[in-house]
């Protein structure tokens, strides 16, 4: 009975996976939309400076503890600092597409699940940015912030003026944020290691990499979270086992004896 479950649980994973091309076509065909999307939300200069200024005065009146106490943290090497603007350029993008490779190979009807649920979030940032044009706290005099990444290097970023590759006026909602929570919490819903709740280390490093490096406010994650908090709610985890088929492979070892008592007592 338990033998011919394991290829039935098997085949219903492999028919959950969405076609390879189609999935790499419609990915490719997502990222080029926000590219794009976030060039038309270019060259707001003077909103995105004063949205800047209230975003700092509000987190003041909030009683937010200030951004230059975690890049204090980082300016005491250079390092540190060289390692955490390594991690802003470096990590963002590559851990998040591991993290939907993974879920394609071994849990697709997941797959489908987040690459939804981190669709939905980008989409909603992409609003945000054309309404909101906001500078970063690196740009902003009255922050009296360093910019990591023009001192310490890499750089990811040009001179605002001449950066055609980047809207640099985008800070709000962070997606460095909100996708390495969406990671953490995938990785954490579709395992079943004791250690899984490990995985948040990830967007705790990343919040202390953003603001550290004087790319984004504090608000800038409260708001990533609270769209990718509306994600997880409108697009609810598929119902299923996370282990798959490795939790009915185990059971094929169970006693013989002891399946028969199971049987019966159903």
């Amino acid at each position: 009975m338990n033998a011919r479950k394991e290829p039935e649980s098997v085949g219903r994973a492999a028919s959950a996976r969405p076609p390879l091309v189609r999935e790499l076509l419609l990915v490719t065909a997502l990222f080029l939309v926000y590219k794009f999307g976030r060039r038309l939300a270019s060259g707001h200069t003077g909103a995105a400076f004063r949205n800047g200024h209230e975003v700092w005065d509000l987190e003041r009146a909030l009683r937010l503890p200030g951004e230059g106490a975690v890049q204090s943290l980082l300016l005491h090497g250079d390092g540190l600092a060289h390692a955490a603007n390594v991690y802003y350029a470096a990590v963002h993008f590559p851990a998040t597409v591991a993290f939907l490779v993974w879920l394609y190979l071994r849990r697709p009807v997941h797959y489908v699940w987040a690459r939804r649920v981190l669709a939905t979030v980008t989409a909603a940032a992409l609003v945000l940015h054309l309404a909101f044009p906001l500078a970063p706290p690196r740009m902003l005099a009255v922050t009296g912030l360093v910019d990591t990444a023009r001192v310490y290097g890499p750089s990811v970023y040009g001179p605002p003026a001449t950066d055609g590759l980047s809207n640099q006026f985008a800070a709000m909602p962070s997606l460095h944020f909100g996708w390495a929570l969406m990671v953490a919490v995938g990785l954490i819903v579709t395992t079943r290691a004791r250690w899984r709740p490990l995985w948040l280390a990830h967007p705790l490093l990343t919040l202390l990499v953003i603001v550290g490096t004087a790319n984004h406010f504090w608000l800038d994650a409260v708001v990533a979270a609270v769209l990718l908090g509306a994600a997880l709610v409108l697009l609810r985890v598929p119902r299923g086992p996370s282990g798959g088929a490795g939790r009915i492979v185990r059971a094929r070892h169970v006693p013989a004896g002891r399946r028969a008592l199971v049987g019966a007592g159903r």
